[in-house]
């Protein structure tokens, strides 16, 4: 009896799952760099008699910090610059409308509509709308130095610290971070042909297509007008590139393991063998593989796997003067890439307006976020609590729509927040103010990158004190800005809770369903282009299943942050979570069936394909037509032999999971 009390009283998964820092390792250069950002502005401040200039700059700093996540120094030009300027126009508008009561609560919620809009486009974008509204939200709240244009150059001007000290190693480590990206992709997929044939091949199938995403993001940051005069940029594509026909050839290579035994283990070898290559920048001599890898007479998914690997080794360790780069026409920088890669930055620009404007879920977070901010605002403007732009501020880090679930990130927020006002009221108690300040935030800040790391709670709690030492230096208040503070974040978690999540029934009915069925309906359009007609020669059926491929892996995500989510919604996700797995089973099966077929396999027959395609259709369908799982059953006829007997089979499954009984 005691054990099963016990057992009732412990919180549920979807609560603490959050509070268990995440095996990350330290990035020690970045605690360096935050170290120094954060605490050379204050000893410059306090060295002029300035020490409110200094804590601007610090606060601009600390932005930049925060925002500094790529590897890739052309990803942290953008990830800290452009949302600096974002934050030097947001701090100004705060500026302007500083103790306008009614003005700045209507201004507010115009920036954290926009902000929210904007967040929709992508990385770069959601960092500067969050930035836009973090200091649109101080500039209001925090009375700045005169003239109006001194904070945001202030602020700015500690962004660009941030931003020098990260690209000091850009002469010698030019594209070192793409090369050590791409050689990780090539390790990852060496360990997905290792784990050919056993339960743990989805899980390094799931890692692989994270690190090819990766990879190309950092690589093709600045594709457009690049290949033509970066020689370096150009090699890394190709060698990426390669790994194609290898992701290709894998589920056939794991079917071929399941029946027949696990692969030769020169497959997982001469892989990582290229990684090494890739990383090292190596070229020139090229190893010699086994003459074959597999025994004779090898079969279409060894032929495939075999043909891949020796055509990988080929480009990885060919001169960089014969990689000449095959995507520098004026057409091209007009459309998609061939693998479903990023268009020209004009076509993205043009395709990120019309998103924005003529989105529905852009204008539904937009409005959610306004609401949030306005009674945010109105609360500490117009009513008689202490004013404290830490209300704001806290609906807007809880509202991030692409930082995870509003819930558990609320939650996250008010227990982050009392780690850091304990460790905030000990140095606040405890250490004079002056130059006690800057050793101090050299610490602090130094936790940032070293807690972010570990999880949203973790990096709260570090960012929390330095965010209270940069304002006593503004304004002066010491140890007395503990417990309004507490207050005022437990009265935003409150505001995000109630007004972006509760008064929103998409946020506790969930649409996981349909944006299942969706990736079911796309699976059924691949089965039916991968065993068609091709008149592009292959690249329509490489470019759909790349795409397949992506939304398979922004369905996964979805899954995972709704399984965070109270119930209904986290344990709903649960149980169609099964069933999520067999669609992407089911691109699998697709995918090494097709490269079967163009090693030599007999191809299906066109009316077998159309049956496959016409079930997964109507299983979309039924996924469309209900909120839970509904019965269904497949119709398929019975065939061991052919080469879509796999697919047939995990159509099967699906359809059986996607039933009231799973199965």
């Amino acid at each position: 009896m005691v054990r099963d009390g016990s057992k009732s009283l412990t919180p549920p998964a979807w609560l603490t799952a959050g509070l268990r820092p995440a095996p990350a390792p330290v990035p020690w250069a970045a605690v360096v760099r935050a170290a120094l950002a954060l605490s050379l502005p204050l000893a410059a401040g306090l060295a002029l008699d300035r020490p409110a200039y200094g804590a601007l700059v610090s606060m601009g700093a600390l932005s930049g910090v925060i925002g500094d996540t790529a590897d890739a120094y052309r990803m942290r030009v953008f990830n800290i610059a452009v949302p600096q300027l974002f934050g030097a126009l947001g701090v100004t508008l705060g500026t302007l409308v500083f103790g306008q009561g009614w003005l700045a609560v209507a201004t507010l919620t115009l920036v954290a509509l926009v902000s929210g809009m904007i967040s929709s486009i992508g990385a770069v974008a959601s960092a500067a709308g969050l930035l836009l509204l973090l200091n649109a939200v101080v500039g209001a709240g925090l009375p700045m130095p005169d003239p109006w244009w001194t904070a945001p150059l202030l602020l700015t001007l500690g962004g660009l610290v941030v931003l020098a000290l990260t690209l000091l190693g850009w002469p010698l480590r030019r594209t070192a971070p793409e090369r050590a990206a791409v050689a990780a992709t090539y390790r990852t997929v060496a360990e997905l042909y290792e784990t050919a044939g056993t339960p743990d091949y989805e899980r390094r199938r799931h890692a692989v297509t994270a690190s090819l995403n990766q990879s190309y993001d950092l690589v093709l940051a600045r594709r457009t007008r690049q290949h033509g005069r970066t020689s370096s940029l150009a090699r890394l594509l190709a060698q990426l590139n390669v790994l194609v026909p290898l992701l290709e050839a894998a589920p056939a290579a794991d079917l071929r393991a399941r029946v027949h035994g696990p692969l030769p283990p020169a497959v997982a070898a001469t892989v990582r063998a290229l990684a090494d290559t890739v990383e090292e920048g190596r070229e020139g001599e090229r190893p010699a593989l086994p003459e074959p890898l597999f025994a004779a007479p090898a079969r279409p998914s060894e032929r495939a796997v075999e043909h891949a690997l020796r055509h990988a080794v080929t480009v990885v360790h060919e001169p960089e003067s014969d990689l000449s780069p095959r995507s520098s026409t004026r057409e091209d920088l007009h459309v998609d890439d061939r693998l479903g890669r990023p268009a020209a930055l004009a076509v993205r620009a043009r395709r990120a307006a019309r998103a924005v404007l003529l989105s529905e879920p852009s204008w539904r977070y937009g409005l959610r976020l306004a609401l949030c901010i306005g009674l945010a605002q109105a609360l500490v403007s117009l009513i008689a609590v202490p004013r404290s732009y830490w209300v704001a501020l806290t609906v807007t880090f809880v509202m991030k729509p692409d930082f995870g679930s509003v819930f558990s990130r609320a939650v996250l927020r008010a227990v982050g927040t009392c780690l850091g006002l304990v460790l905030a009221a000990l140095v606040l108690a405890e250490v004079p103010r002056g130059w006690w300040d800057v050793p101090v935030m050299a610490v602090l800040a130094a936790l940032i990158p070293a807690f972010s790391a570990k999880g949203y709670a973790f990096q709260t709690a570090a960012v929390t004190p330095v965010i209270l030492l940069l304002s006593d230096a503004l304004n002066q208040e010491g140890f007395d800005l503990v417990l309004p503070r507490l207050y005022d974040s437990l009265i935003g978690c409150g505001i995000a809770l109630v007004a972006g999540y509760l008064l929103w029934p998409e946020s506790w009915h969930s649409r996981i369903g349909d944006r299942l069925a969706g990736a079911v309906a796309d699976t059924a359009a691949y089965v039916d282009r991968a065993f068609g007609p091709d008149p592009d020669g292959g690249g329509a059926r490489l470019r759909a299943r790349r795409k397949l491929y992506r939304d398979l892996s922004a369905v996964r995500s979805e899954f995972q942050r709704a399984l965070t989510e109270p119930p209904p919604t986290g344990p709903r996700a649960a149980a169609w979570w099964p069933l999520a797995i067999a669609v992407e089973r089911i691109v699998d099966a697709a995918t090494a069936a097709r490269i079967r077929v163009a090693h030599g396999a007999p191809p299906p027959d066109p009316a077998e394909v159309a049956a496959v395609a016409r079930e997964l259709r109507e299983l979309a369908e039924g996924l469309r037509a209900s909120e839970t799982l509904v019965a269904v059953h497949a119709d398929l006829p019975e065939d061991t032999d052919g080469v879509l007997a796999p697919v047939r089979q995990e159509v099967r499954a699906a359809r059986a999971i996607a039933g009231p009984e799973l199965g």
